[in-house]
């Protein structure tokens, strides 16, 4: 049954979410290529209305092209004996991404320069692309590479690049206005649960949750684009029309584990994207990591870059680059939590609520009314009667129709929601304008 938004409690739960993060973990992604398309037909059968679109390798975007794209099938390194010391379909972290196709024998010093690990992370594999550049390689465990004894190597890669496509979602669900709010998160990322496969689980729950709705103020568009040139091919087809029709945006990433939230502002710092974020967590959690935009390093660069001028920004919980297991084998299933993505998921969606609800408002009388005659005030007058009153008449006296709700909120020290019933009363009452 279809509910009004703020009415509306239904949550996707962190089980739920944890599931779906379960099936996608595996899926070999890269900026092109099958695991893509799986990812997104998945989502597909979550979000129904999502719409897979295909753009051609070579297709020019400001500064950028497509990239070809690249198939991996096999991928392993064997020893004399025949044993396979490390295989792609183990773990898809242990290939290079974008690897080009080998066969090769050869002995460990040559093999050496082709392997990559973390002497300060031990156990764990990192996860090395080179996207733009023709090479191959492999990523193990720097355990295992001391492992390795001297003696003849057999590399081994069957991949293709080739002319194809990049693939991007694009969901949009239309409001009572052609204002919209952007969500966008990647899926490019191959088995890394926090920095990859979180954004999309959780932005699927949201896209769910919207589309349960009677009807919302804002149109929400939701993409599921590879990291940086995907969002750069989409503003290079859309970038006018969202300048033009945007009033907020976020970048869903990071938003899996339990551990903190984190913020990072858009450029400007000052837009109701950032305004809403920050009030949010400010009345939602206890307590929170803020960073600036010199501490940036997703979509937001491309969103926020002079010349597009986005108001996105980002809420996270552990924020790519600060925790140990980034980029790592180690950023696995254990990493996130049902209760890491559920908590994500309840913030967000207050922000989606906050906004819905935010207007500007303005006293319809001059001077205080009279509130008595309308069992608003007490008509005893004695020490302490008016206290409870304290916060509407607080309302009345601020809202002068230049404050919009999240401004009147923060004047007020208040959470936004604990205004709502008191706006709700007073418009009922004839006695507040909601203006624009």
């Amino acid at each position: 049954m279809k509910q009004e938004i703020f009415e509306s409690s239904d949550i996707v739960s962190g089980d739920v979410m944890y599931g779906w993060a379960r099936d996608l973990f595996g899926f070999c992604r890269s900026l092109t290529g099958p695991g893509v398309r799986e990812t997104l037909s998945y989502l597909t059968d979550l979000i129904p209305g999502l719409t897979t679109h295909s753009v051609p390798s070579g297709t020019e975007a400001f500064d950028w092209s497509v990239p070809e794209e690249w198939t991996i099938r096999e991928a392993y390194i064997e020893d004399e004996s025949g044993t396979r010391i490390l295989d792609f379909n183990e773990n898809n972290l242990h290939l290079v991404g974008y690897s080009v196709p080998i066969d090769q024998w050869m002995d460990l010093e040559e093999l050496d320069a082709h392997l990559h690990s973390l002497p300060d992370q031990p156990d764990a594999i990192p996860y090395v692309t080179s996207y733009y550049s023709r090479r191959w390689g492999f990523c193990l465990s720097h355990k295992m590479r001391q492992s390795l004894e001297a003696g003849r190597y057999r590399a081994y890669i069957d991949s293709d690049i080739e002319s194809g496509v990049m693939n991007y979602g694009e969901l949009i669900i239309e409001g009572d206005t052609k204002e919209e709010v952007l969500l966008s998160t990647y899926i490019c990322h191959p088995s890394m649960a926090n920095n990859e496969i979180s954004g999309p689980v959780v932005t699927t729950a949201l896209a769910q949750w919207l589309t349960s709705l009677i009807n919302t103020r804002y149109t929400y568009r939701i993409v599921f684009v590879p990291e940086t040139i995907g969002s750069i091919v989409y503003l290079s087809h859309h970038c006018q029309q969202l300048r033009e029709s945007m009033v907020a945006g976020f970048v869903v990433t990071c938003v899996g584990d339990d551990r903190t939230y984190s913020f990072l502002p858009s450029r400007k710092g000052t837009t109701l994207s950032d305004r809403v974020a920050e009030h949010v967590l400010d009345h939602m959690v206890e307590g929170y990591d803020r960073y600036t935009y010199l501490e940036r390093g997703s979509d937001e660069r491309q969103y926020c870059s002079p010349g597009i001028d986005l108001p996105v920004c980002s809420i996270m919980r552990s924020k790519y680059g600060t925790y140990p297991e980034y980029h790592t084998s180690l950023d696995n299933l254990d990493l996130i939590s049902p209760a890491g993505l559920e908590g994500s998921f309840r913030v967000l969606q207050r922000v989606i609520k906050v906004i819905e609800e935010n207007y500007y408002y303005r006293a319809v009388f001059p001077c205080e009314p009279q509130l008595g005659k309308r069992g608003m005030y007490p008509t005893l007058s004695k020490k302490g009667s008016a206290d409870e009153h304290r916060l509407l008449m607080d309302v009345l006296a601020y809202a002068d129709g230049e404050m919009d709700l999240i401004d009147l909120a923060n004047c007020l020290d208040e959470d936004v929601t604990a205004l709502l019933p008191i706006i709700k009363k007073l418009r009922k009452a004839e006695l507040l304008n909601r203006l624009r």
